[in-house]
């Protein structure tokens, strides 16, 4: 791709920083959290989307800042056996290096954090731009990518009212995660149909950088 870095996969330093969004059809918390994927889903199976803020970002000299991201995931058991199918919708604002970047982020081929998708995923459906949209109003998070996701999370209230929030996990994403349910969930892409208004959810503050 023109314009795309020339320093080659998986040698770049890059770093991002922000938040993501996770809706999935377990029916409650997702037990891959604290089993690291060793637990299977609650329904056997897991299909979910997901959206990533990018607040700030770089890979090489690339700015990512301002960016979001969309995912859809589809894992047929157990995560940490592998044979995920995977998508990425890059914010059609993405300079064409940057979504040449976010690409390799998400695929795993920049190693790092996301380094262990080029392990799990088997089947990568594709990257393709898009108007990503993730918005915040008080606790609710929202990600629009088109009419193919439209998503809503919101958190869990716990005692007094305040976020329940699993910490200090050896999670990929992050060590602490916001339990969380949909308000909205839905998907119309890649052939699937998916509703998981009301099913699990999470949220993560992340920092995840690379090659190492």
């Amino acid at each position: 791709m023109p314009g795309a870095p020339k320093s080659g996969h998986g040698t770049v330093p890059w770093a991002i920083k922000g938040e993501l969004i996770l809706n999935c059809n377990c029916t409650v918390f997702c037990p891959c959290v604290v089993s690291l994927g060793q637990h299977p889903p609650t329904e056997g199976y897991c299909q979910a989307w997901s959206g990533v803020r990018i607040d700030e970002g770089h890979y090489g000299d690339t700015d990512l800042s301002g960016l979001n991201v969309g995912l859809m995931l589809e894992i047929p058991g157990l995560m940490a056996r592998g044979n995920w199918k995977a998508a990425a919708y890059i914010d059609e604002r993405a300079s064409s290096d940057a979504y040449t970047a976010l690409v390799d982020i998400f695929s795993g081929k920049a190693r790092g954090t996301t380094g262990l998708f080029s392990i799990l995923v088997s089947d990568f459906l594709g990257a393709e731009r898009a108007p990503v949209v993730f918005e915040t109003e008080g606790k609710t998070r929202r990600l629009m990518v088109g009419k193919k996701i439209q998503g809503e999370v919101v958190p869990v209230s716990g005692h007094n009212g305040e976020d329940i929030v699993v910490t200090n996990t050896e999670y990929w994403m992050g060590p602490d995660i916001t339990v969380a349910t949909a308000t909205k969930g839905r998907v119309r892409a890649f052939g699937r149909v998916w509703d998981f208004d009301g099913r699990s959810a999470e949220i993560c503050q992340i920092d995840w950088k690379g090659p190492r």
